[in-house]
């Protein structure tokens, strides 16, 4: 192992996917594809929002589309890496990048549970306080609110990053895990680690317990004012907004429990990596699917898009 001053090291490696070159190869075909059509799905929800006009004036889509781009950029700070050391096993990564990624990748982590709560006082002001909820939600207070989720998540980790890239790594360069993650780069530091595990695992726990009781609390509230709606109609279509909603919530922090707020969840085993592999690469494939492309507002703005092109279209044949 390269040092710097005999204290810091150069680079680290990063282990991956334990597994044979036609293992490797199958990884790479299947993330490769989940990647390509993640980046696609996203896309298309920002470009309907930015060129719906109707969708592009309704909070709740203005939310999703910050969400579409924040799972772009969740999912791009990740997958490109592992499809990289599947191509070339080794997985060298230099100290800088390697701590560049843990950041952005919390920071990203961060700012998607802030969004989760953010879309969920946004479906509780809707339906719990409809009459007031233009003013409540209005174009200026959606700004604020998507500015203040960046703004947050990426404050959030700068503290606990800051204070484990100053520690001492002097034993074995090698990081169990398919990124660079707080863990097992923890483990590999020499003592004293000062405050930077404390800092680290409150950073953590407060953003993940906070907002996930704040969504708990926000749908929860929801429902019982759904229960107690005459309107079948009205109840049953916000029910199915809200379910899926629910199911968005329930995989993203399902997955993150699973990896850091068990007790065995810094192990970094196989099944951990299947958890970390879960949430940065899967969800955010499903999330579109789930959110956007089931719902019949997006469906109505996809269809006015593609009369649009049809009708575009012919004028030009008939030209």
């Amino acid at each position: 192992m390269e040092t710097v001053n005999g204290t810091g090291v150069k680079e680290f490696i990063l282990m991956g996917f334990g597994v044979g070159q036609q293992q490797r190869f199958l990884l790479l075909i299947f993330f490769t594809t989940l990647y390509i059509l993640t980046l696609t799905e996203n896309i298309t929800i920002i470009a309907l929002v930015l060129v719906d006009a109707h969708l592009g004036r309704l909070p709740m889509y203005i939310l999703l589309s910050n969400f579409s781009w924040l799972e772009m950029c969740y999912v791009s700070t990740t997958v490109p890496r592992m499809l990289f050391d599947l191509v070339s096993p080794g997985g060298i990564i230099s100290f800088h990048a390697c701590f560049l990624q843990f950041y952005i990748f919390f920071s990203l982590g961060s700012t998607e549970c802030f969004f989760l709560s953010a879309m969920a006082l946004d479906r509780y002001l809707a339906i719990c306080h409809p009459l007031r909820y233009p003013q409540l939600m209005s174009q200026v207070s959606c700004s604020a609110l998507v500015a203040s989720c960046w703004v947050l998540g990426f404050l959030w980790h700068i503290l606990p990053v800051t204070l484990i890239s100053k520690l001492s790594f002097c034993g074995s360069n090698i990081i169990e895990h398919l990124l660079c993650d707080p863990g097992p780069i923890l483990s590999l530091a020499c003592p004293p680690l000062g405050n930077a595990p404390f800092f680290c695992v409150i950073a953590m726990n407060s953003v993940v317990l906070g907002n996930f009781c704040f969504v708990v609390l926000s749908y929860g509230v929801v429902i019982v004012t759904l229960m107690k709606t005459s309107n079948q109609g009205s109840r049953r279509k916000a029910f199915s907004t809200i379910s899926f909603h629910l199911v968005v919530v329930t995989l993203f922090y399902g997955s993150v429990a699973g990896v850091y707020l068990t007790p065995g969840g810094e192990n970094h085993s196989e099944i951990t990596k299947a958890a970390t592999l879960f949430y940065t690469a899967v969800t955010p494939f499903l999330n579109p699917l789930i959110y956007c492309l089931r719902n019949d507002q997006v469906k109505e703005a996809l269809g006015r898009l593609w009369k649009r092109k049809a009708g575009r279209l012919k004028k030009n044949v008939s030209a």
